[in-house]
């Protein structure tokens, strides 16, 4: 699993150099960050059920299609199996905040994802609104 510091070393080795001024920078960056990062980890964990049961409500209630027969979500278990990958994504970006980066939704979740979705002809728009709509009731509005 990535993080910025192992990001940071892993480059400039790769470059055979010592980490740059910047590269420290970014580092020490990082951080300062983690108090709130943790604190966002922390809160996203505690209500990991209620943000993916609001963010799959979300989801289903922008395409309803989604519970026609023949979709993705046509009976209780297919539904099912949407919220819990939904749980699986927040859970991913949970370890981004713990780490610093996103090393794990990069190695466990994108890359995987794209080829099951791919391979099952899955929506991924529908994945996309639940987690857009998580992250703008989450987040506080930015200037």
């Amino acid at each position: 699993m990535k993080s910025v510091a192992t990001t940071v070393v892993t480059a400039a080795d790769a470059a055979g150099r010592f980490p740059s001024q910047n590269d420290l920078e970014a580092v020490q960056g990082n951080i300062q960050r983690a108090a709130a990062r943790l604190e966002a980890a922390e809160k996203l964990a505690a209500g990991l059920d209620n943000v993916t049961k609001e963010a799959g409500d979300a989801c289903f209630n922008k395409y309803p299609y989604l519970k026609q027969p023949g979709e993705a979500g046509e009976n209780q278990t297919k539904v099912d199996k949407c919220y819990r990958d939904l749980a699986h994504y927040l859970r991913l970006i949970n370890y981004c905040l713990v780490v610093g980066g996103t090393g794990p939704l990069d190695e466990w979740g994108i890359a995987g994802a794209r080829e099951v979705y791919r391979t099952l002809r899955l929506p991924t728009a529908p994945y996309v609104e639940a987690l857009t709509y998580t992250r703008d009731r989450a987040c506080a509005p930015r200037d």
